[in-house]
């Protein structure tokens, strides 16, 4: 970052942080504790795809070793989901971390978008909790019938786990993912 940068009042972008993703874990752990939220044992990881031989390889070895689904929303972009029980949120968490990473070994950071992980309460009110890899930080997205969201519930949610997370500040970056998977009614 240059003295322009500075005077122009331009930051450096954050740099993503996949061990922030373990901080999911915790805040599973809070949102039991504070709310009726709970895991689904669900969580997914969404990029966009490329073609070529070493992206398939990578695919195919996640494919094999997690046992992952795959999937692709109406927007174009991969999904994969890792299925746990919800009692094993951690391990849900280092799956999720596994699939990241090995995307960002293989060179393929670029194409990361998010990662979710999926809660629900006893009424069936959905809720994720979303980390926006080119930002490295979280935010909790809660979806309503007809592609409209429960911003209450959001809100509620972030001020649970603001001491566990790395939060968006801005919200507008808190970007709606309808149909993901681990979300659907």
């Amino acid at each position: 970052m240059g003295l322009l940068d500075v005077l122009l009042g331009r930051s450096k972008p954050v740099r993503p942080d996949l061990d922030q993703l373990f901080g999911l874990s915790s805040a599973a752990i809070t949102l039991q504790a504070a709310s009726e939220l709970r895991p689904t044992g669900e969580g997914a990881v969404c990029f966009a795809a490329v073609e070529g031989g070493a992206f398939a390889e990578i695919q195919q070895d996640l494919h094999s070793l997690l046992s992952v689904e795959t999937s692709q929303d109406t927007y174009g972009y991969t999904w994969l989901l890792s299925r746990r029980d919800p009692s094993e949120i951690t391990d849900l968490v280092t799956d999720l971390h596994a699939v990241n990473s090995a995307l960002e070994a293989g060179g393929f950071g670029p194409q990361l978008l998010c990662s979710l992980v999926a809660f629900r309460d006893p009424q069936g009110r959905r809720m994720a909790l979303v980390y926006l890899y080119k930002r490295g930080s979280f935010y909790p997205f809660a979806p309503l019938p007809g592609e409209k969201r429960d911003h209450a519930l959001e809100l509620q949610v972030r001020a649970l786990v603001a001491n566990d997370l790395r939060l968006e500040a801005d919200l507008a970056r808190w970007f709606p993912v309808w149909g993901a998977p681990g979300l659907a009614g």
